[in-house]
């Protein structure tokens, strides 16, 4: 098996073949494809790759007492992330380290590197945030002070 093989997106040849006999729709489409993937490189994004702007992926779930974060950071370590509250801003931020050389690496699907995610966060209790880490899924639980729990004021909706 070639290298080549492996790589998960097609060259345009089949699209040629169409786009070859008249299809003009085939044609389009590889043309969109092509202006979206020089896009995407003038600003050194991988399109669609193996690790998205935004890595890692976050749940936020908010209850009236609470604010929970979950996030997944599958083939890290609890030493490996930090976890920071500062001026209403809840930053998760660490570092995946290459288990391999470069030059050893033939081809790689797997995202290694720094990353940082930063979430807003109002009207919680900085003393009582709390973070667990197990099994590569990190879960922070905000708990909001009583006076924000009183802050939600219901408003009637009147029908016509």
């Amino acid at each position: 098996m070639a290298l080549r093989d492996l790589i998960p997106w097609n060259n345009g040849s089949r699209d040629m073949q169409y786009s070859q006999q008249g299809n003009p729709f085939l044609a389009l489409h590889r043309e969109m494809n092509r202006l979206f993937d020089e896009m995407f490189r003038a600003f050194d994004v991988d399109a669609f790759g193996p690790h998205p702007m935004g890595w890692p992926s976050v749940e936020v779930n908010e209850t009236d007492k609470e604010v929970k974060v979950v996030a997944e950071l599958p083939g890290l370590e609890e030493k490996d992330v930090q976890v920071e509250l500062a001026n209403g801003v809840l930053r998760i931020s660490g570092e995946k380290k290459s288990e391999t050389e470069d030059k050893e690496r033939r081809f790689s699907e797997r995202y290694y590197g720094r990353f940082e995610r930063r979430i807003p966060m109002e009207d919680v209790d900085q003393e009582k945030v709390a973070a667990k880490f197990d099994k590569g899924v990190l879960t922070v639980t905000l708990p909001k002070p009583p006076t924000a729990q009183q802050k939600v004021k219901r408003i009637a909706i009147n029908g016509k």
